[in-house]
């Protein structure tokens, strides 16, 4: 089983810390499939981001305020690719990893049969905001979710189900705007996963994500981490502490100094990251095994086929000589 980092990138084509991703996916590269969602194929000047890019054809119309188009396009991509993608994690191009490789493989043996997806009830008012459209909802629709989170094969395969046969509630939260802060959330209520009582339920309610709103950059945004400030530190300390899912952060700028984010990725923690015990899941072991087996019968099949079209030319060969 492997993890999609599913980034979606917009405006400049970057990421804004490429270095410290590829330093940090380069330790868990037997786990990890990268993809990009973008915009202009011409704009992207970094070979590796161009090298990850998903096919032109598909690529969708999308924007700020309308990205649901991309989620889905990337995810499908993903999913398709490669069958062992297990956990599928969204971000952006300012998102960053802010644990060790070593404590992020931890995490997905221990949890890779749920997604990580923070949700509540809607935090507006329907009633006066427009947002995902919630006012034409039962009101028991009316939730708001993190937009960028870490969700399973299993929950994904529920997002397509539910865009498919149900476009008109689809459509009218897309309409909304900002739907990537509802939709999903509406979904598995749908298919009743955020059920504590649900026994086919396996969505751990936490932020994968850390941002801190408490300082918002717009009305939509949280805040931008740029010096590595008092303020900055102590958020992510508290963060990090706090929240045992956390992975990533956002939304970091370019000038956000390097050396703070390594010493969080590779210092802070290292003593009791190096004291974790990453033991493989059986699952796994035996998916690993499963892929193998399915390459041997369809390399097996294939040898059949083939034998048996020169049994059958040799054989129509001798009948036309006679």
């Amino acid at each position: 089983m492997k993890i999609a980092l599913c980034f979606i990138i917009n405006y400049d084509h970057i990421l804004n810390k490429e270095l410290i991703w590829r330093e940090w996916i380069e330790e868990n590269n037997d786990l990890i499939n990268v993809y990009f969602f973008y915009r202009d194929f011409n704009k992207i000047k970094s070979q590796w981001i161009r090298e990850h890019a998903i096919p032109p054809s598909c690529i969708v119309e999308t924007s700020y305020y309308y990205v649901i188009p991309a989620y889905l396009s990337i995810l499908s991509f993903a999913c398709k690719h490669d069958e062992q993608n297990k956990w599928f994690c969204l971000l952006t191009d300012s998102c960053c990893p802010i644990i060790s490789p070593r404590r992020f493989r931890y995490l997905f043996y221990q949890h890779y049969n749920s997604s990580i997806f923070s949700w509540k009830q809607a935090w507006w008012n329907p009633d006066f905001h427009k947002r995902g459209n919630l006012a034409k909802l039962p009101k028991e629709l009316w939730l708001a979710n993190d937009p960028w989170f870490v969700l399973t094969r299993e929950n994904i395969k529920q997002i397509f189900h539910f865009v498919t046969t149900q476009p008109t509630i689809t459509k009218t939260i897309c309409d909304g705007g900002l739907a990537n802060e509802s939709l999903f959330a509406i979904i598995f209520k749908f298919y009743k996963q955020l059920e504590d009582t649900y026994i086919n339920s396996h969505i751990i309610c936490a932020s994968t994500h850390l941002a801190d709103w408490s300082r918002r950059s717009s009305t939509t945004s949280p805040h931008v981490f740029k010096q590595a400030d008092e303020l900055d530190i102590a958020f992510i300390d508290k963060e990090i502490e706090r929240n045992k899912y956390a992975i990533f952060i956002r939304k970091i700028a370019p000038e956000f100094p390097d050396e703070i984010l390594r010493y969080y990725i590779y210092e802070q923690n290292r003593d009791t990251d190096n004291k974790l015990l990453l033991k493989e899941p059986i699952h796994m072991t035996y998916y690993k095994y499963v892929i193998i087996l399915k390459k041997y019968i369809y390399f097996l099949g294939f040898i059949t086929i083939y034998v048996l079209c020169q049994i059958f030319y040799f054989c129509y060969g001798m009948l036309f000589n006679l």
